[in-house]
């Protein structure tokens, strides 16, 4: 990557990166299009590669660039992870929520990468994709399953909850415009009843 990426104007970068992470993030590494990206941020084809050199310096550029900002954001959260897994979620998915008011792909992004372990990239990109979701798990080790009706059921109840939370991002993109606020409004609806059906 061509470090003179950072001396453009933030509007700039935002609106290429912006442009990036939704292509990728609806159609996967291998089926995006280079030539959507371009069409979508603004630019040339030969600007995007001055910067980025291929699509897969591209990916791996926006991979670093997402995980670091997001875990910038949740890093005040690291130190009080709480006990409560509905909590711990809501907590998270504020922060998420703020974060896609200036990029709105960036989670979708982020959960879609670990399904790219296909994909011709390298694999110190792999290793930073297995370290980022390690690190996402980070913030449930404290989690108590005695809180749960059921505890020998909160895995499945804890698997459901992520296949909502994921299912309720992708939807929203279906929209006509994606609202982030709307959607932290969603989700907590769903996870305060999921909530109440799960726990003692």
């Amino acid at each position: 990557m061509n470090e003179k990426f950072f001396d453009l104007k933030k509007e700039k970068q935002d609106r290429i990166i912006n442009a990036a992470l939704k292509v990728f993030a609806e159609n996967g590494y291998k089926r995006a299009s280079t030539d959507e990206i371009v069409k979508e941020a603004g630019i040339s084809k030969g600007l995007l590669f001055h910067y980025f050199i291929s699509k897969q310096g591209l990916y791996e550029f926006l991979f670093d660039y997402s995980a670091k900002y997001m875990m910038l954001e949740q890093s005040m959260l690291a130190t009080n992870k709480g006990t409560d897994y509905f909590e711990i979620w809501l907590q998270l998915l504020g922060v998420r929520a703020q974060v896609m008011k200036n990029y709105p792909y960036m989670q979708l992004f982020l959960t879609n990468s670990v399904l790219e372990q296909g994909a011709e990239l390298s694999v110190d990109l792999f290793d930073k994709i297995a370290a980022f979701a390690e690190y996402s798990q980070s913030f449930f080790v404290q989690v108590d399953d005695s809180l749960f009706v059921e505890p020998k059921a909160a895995p499945k109840v804890k698997k459901m909850t992520e296949l909502t939370i994921n299912g309720l991002l992708k939807e929203q993109f279906n929209e006509e415009v994606f609202d982030a606020e709307k959607y932290y409004k969603l989700i907590s609806d769903y996870l305060q009843t999921l909530k109440k059906l799960s726990y003692r």
